[in-house]
């Protein structure tokens, strides 16, 4: 029986010559190579990639074009291997959402921003926002950096077309692979920022954005909205050098994080420590001898360690997030790898700025990846400490002449600073009191009604009262009025703290305003005093910005400044950086227009706060207008030598150039006679 699939024999005389039969036998050798090839294909693209974290995708897929980097080649992360993980957590599948990375120059931060792009295109793809500070930066990024990225890495090249002028997916600004998009955009544009729904955002340079893009908002918040409908799936990453304090976007991003720095082992004695600026030294003049010192064993450590000391580090977080998927990292110039930025190059950039406030601002934020706290604001917190003095054994020291207190009130305390003035508004802290319990706690009112009475010990002997307390009324006013209103408004004056400079006068009152009294309301029921808070701000950290006279000077009779804050040596660091928690900012508005304002650089000023207060308290009792007579007349009281009449700047010219000079003379309606304080009368 014949089988007619079998093959035919070439000797039948109906069937194929030998010819015909070796065609057919390689035609079909040839159909069957082709559906190999088409099954390895589909093999190959049934098989998932991979599962690579961006550090991992870069070494093996990056390739660095000569036209953008200084070290062309393969991308190798173990060349500065601080960016692994900052790279890493920017994977899918790291739970983090939101990272910060606050960053000085030259420390290779855009190219691992690069690298997140190409992870992204090659292997997560999805919609993806670049935000640049411009537009025409953003043309020119796109050209300089992102073609190059795409046309070097082969993986990459397959799945980006090159950008054409008839091809509306792939052009300057946007370019199309499969399964996503990536937008380049301005952030001073807000076309660009509402545009489309993202699952990525990069945000490069934050800090250099306008504060309002096309006066629609911030261009941070119109961009993250982008990401709504991603939910948990979103990926943030937030990078620039930072600017100024208070106005820097990334500082205040990182402040918000978990603050993660990178410690590196001292090749000496193995401590781990986050390199500090303050412990790069070098001897006078000489910035070629620059080394860091340990922290732990304080000695040198020549540059060459550092490429070891990089392999051996690690990210540590330094603060707690009140959001767990927001990450923050923070790194110096210090840490640029060999041949990047040395140390003998950083040491001869500081040395350069120094004289020009402009150059020191420029290093500030490029070499060390911190921000710039603008002239004006409060000296640190560590030279204040070196200046705390002894008051030998007495409350109020020689030359302090009459006390305020100033009361800032919280919702589970009341914090009392007490200051004794004397001529040209020179003040000694006397007592820092803390009152548990808070404005519901009727105790904590009697105990502050108790200090009304309490008397501090002068250097002569005698004792002296406080003549005037001022008391915040901005949390619980009605509880503040009802307390006033028990005592009487000779010792006490409930205040209201205003913001901004343009006031003609410090201190404005007293208005009366309605009281809330035991729940029943009454007109007029309180006195209020308005006070500028900012103007006394600005005056308090002049005058702690004021220099000491040297021992000789003192030997010679050279006596303190008119202004000078005396701080004793009992208070501790916490009062410190609380009296130094805020920095005069620049701020611009929706329509560009700047103004000056005060911004906290912690969370706690109550320090700051009650001094302000304590000042306040002094000018309402008249101690910048009294006359030579009443100085004498506090003095002859005081048991001090007269002197002549100290002159200070009035607050208010501390404000701005701009401002009316508070407290100038007008003219009176009629002659008034000098004023004697109440706690001087008889």
């Amino acid at each position: 029986m014949s089988d007619s699939t079998s093959t035919p024999s070439p000797t039948s005389g109906s069937r194929l010559d030998e010819g015909e039969y070796l065609d057919l036998t390689e035609d079909l050798d040839l159909e069957f190579d082709g559906a190999e090839d088409i099954l390895r294909s589909w093999r190959k693209g049934m098989r998932p990639d991979p599962d690579l974290t961006v550090s991992e995708w870069a070494d093996q897929h990056r390739w660095l074009s000569s036209r953008g980097a200084a070290e062309p080649g393969r991308y190798r992360t173990a060349r500065a291997p601080y960016l692994r993980e900052i790279m890493d957590v920017l994977s899918p599948r790291h739970p983090a959402q939101r990272v910060t990375f606050m960053k000085a120059a030259q420390v290779g931060a855009t190219e691992a921003g690069n690298n997140w792009i190409g992870f992204v295109i090659h292997h997560a793809p999805g919609p993806m926002l670049a935000v640049l500070p411009s537009l025409e930066l953003a043309k020119r990024t796109s050209r300089g950096r992102l073609d190059p990225l795409i046309a070097d890495s082969p993986a990459l090249r397959e799945r980006v077309n090159p950008a054409r002028s008839r091809d509306a997916g792939n052009s300057m600004l946007s370019k199309e692979f499969p399964g996503g998009i990536l937008v380049l955009t301005g952030a001073n544009g807000a076309t660009g920022l509402r545009s489309m729904p993202a699952r990525y955002i990069f945000l490069d340079e934050v800090d250099a954005y306008p504060p309002s893009a096309d006066e629609e908002g911030d261009p941070v918040t119109l961009a993250e909205a982008r990401t709504t409908t991603f939910s948990h799936r979103r990926k943030v990453f937030m990078v620039s050098t930072p600017t100024i304090r208070g106005l820097s976007r990334i500082e205040r991003e990182f402040d918000a994080s978990d603050k993660r720095r990178y410690f590196v082992p001292c090749p000496h004695c193995g401590h781990m420590q986050w390199l500090q600026f303050e412990r790069l030294r070098w001897d006078k003049g000489r910035p070629d001898t620059a080394a860091y010192h340990c922290e732990g064993c304080e000695r040198p450590i020549a540059e060459h360690h550092k490429t070891q000391m990089l392999e051996l580090g690690e990210w540590r977080a330094t603060a707690v997030s009140a959001d767990p998927h927001s990450i923050g990292f923070h790194i110096s110039a210090l840490y640029s790898p060999l041949g990047w930025k040395s140390w003998q190059q950083i040491a001869r950039e500081w040395l350069a700025a120094q004289g020009s406030e402009e150059m020191l601002r420029v290093a500030r934020n490029t070499l060390l990846g911190e921000t710039w706290v603008e002239s004006g604001d409060a000296p640190e917190w560590q030279r204040l400490a070196e200046r705390r003095e002894s008051y030998g054994g007495v409350q109020i020291p020689v030359g302090g002449l009459f006390l305020t207190a100033g009361v800032d009130v919280q919702k589970d305390r009341i914090e009392v600073d007490v200051w004794a003035w004397g001529r040209g508004l020179e003040s000694w802290l006397v007592d820092h009191i803390v009152i548990t319990g808070g404005p519901d706690d009727p105790a904590c009112w009697d105990k502050l009604t108790a200090l009304l009475g309490r008397t501090w010990a002068c250097a002569n002997g005698a004792v002296m009262l406080i003549g005037k307390l001022a008391i915040d009324t901005g949390y619980e006013a009605p509880a503040v009025y009802a307390w006033a209103r028990k005592q009487g408004f000779d010792q006490v004056a409930p205040i209201k703290g205003l913001e901004g400079f343009n006031r003609a006068t410090p201190v404005s009152g007293p208005t009366f305003v309605d009281a809330t009294i035991g729940g029943k309301r009454l007109r007029r029921g309180a006195r209020l005093w308005s006070v500028a808070t900012a103007t006394f701000k600005t005056e308090t950290y002049r005058f702690l910005r004021l220099e000491r006279p040297s021992d000789e000077d003192r030997a010679l009779g050279v006596a303190d400044a008119p202004g000078t804050v005396h701080l004793p040596d009992w208070i501790d660091t916490e009062w410190l950086k609380q009296l130094v928690a805020e920095q005069l900012v620049t701020v611009r508005n929706k329509r560009g227009y700047a103004h000056p304002e005060w911004q906290k650089m912690r969370e706690r000023n109550e320090v700051l706060d009650a001094r302000v207060y304590a000042r306040a308290a002094a000018w309402i009792m008249g101690a910048d207008r009294w006359d030579e007579a009443t100085w004498r007349r506090l003095e002859a009281q005081a048991g001090v030598e007269t002197r002549p009449s100290a002159q200070v700047a009035a607050p208010s010219e501390l404000a701005t150039p701009a401002a009316p000079k508070a407290g100038a003379p007008s003219t009176p309606r009629r002659k008034r006679r000098a004023y004697t304080p109440n706690f001087m009368r008889d």
